[in-house]
C-alpha cells in the first residue's frame, strides 16, 4: 500500500487564496490612480478654461485695456572713453524710445526730457566701446538707463527702454 504524501500546509501569502488578494490589491491601486489622475486633469481643464474665458488669466486682454505708449527720445550722439593705448576717439550714437504705461504717464514725462536726455549723456560719456559690445552690453546699457530714467522722472515710471538704433564707431 503506498502511502499518499500529505501536503504541506500553504504558508501565508502564497498559494491560491495568497494570490487572488496581492492582484486585487494591485488593481485597485492602479484604478484608484487613473482616477485620481483623470479626475485632477480634468479639474485642471475646467480650471484653465474658466480662467482664460473670463480674461484675468490672458496677458493681451490686459494690454487691450491700457495701451501701452512709447515716447522717442532724440538720437544721441555721444563720444565714449578711450580704451587704454587707444589713439583714435570713439563715437556712438544712440537713439532709444521709452515704453510707458499709459497717455496719462507720457503727459508727465514730455515735459522731463531734458533731464532724461541730460542723465543719458552724462552716463554714457563715461562707457567705452567695449562697454557696449555684444548683446551682454546692450543689455547691461538697457537696465542701466532704465533705472536712470526712472529716477529721472519719479513718482512717473517707464516700463522699458528700447532700443531703436545702436551705432559705436
Amino acid at each position: 500500500m503506498a502511502k499518499k504524501p500529505k501536503k504541506a500546509p500553504a504558508a501565508e501569502g502564497e498559494g491560491a487564496e495568497g494570490e487572488a488578494p496581492k492582484g486585487g490589491k494591485k488593481k485597485i491601486i492602479i484604478i484608484g490612480a487613473a482616477v485620481l489622475l483623470l479626475a485632477g486633469g480634468g479639474g485642471g481643464y475646467v480650471m484653465m478654461k474658466k480662467k482664460a474665458g473670463d480674461g484675468h488669466g490672458d496677458p493681451a486682454a490686459v494690454e487691450m485695456k491700457k495701451p501701452l505708449v512709447f515716447l522717442d527720445v532724440r538720437e544721441m550722439t555721444i563720444n565714449l572713453t578711450n580704451e587704454p593705448g587707444q589713439d583714435k576717439p570713439r563715437v556712438a550714437k544712440v537713439k532709444v524710445s521709452l515704453e510707458l504705461k499709459d497717455a496719462k504717464v507720457e503727459g508727465e514725462v514730455k515735459p522731463l526730457m531734458p533731464r532724461i536726455e541730460d542723465t543719458f549723456q552724462v552716463y554714457m560719456r563715461e562707457l567705452r566701446a567695449s562697454d557696449l559690445a555684444g548683446s551682454a552690453g546692450l543689455y547691461r546699457l538697457r537696465e542701466e538707463l532704465l533705472r536712470r530714467v526712472n529716477v529721472a522722472i519719479h513718482p512717473a515710471r517707464a516700463e522699458a527702454v528700447l532700443f531703436k538704433d545702436v551705432i559705436v564707431q
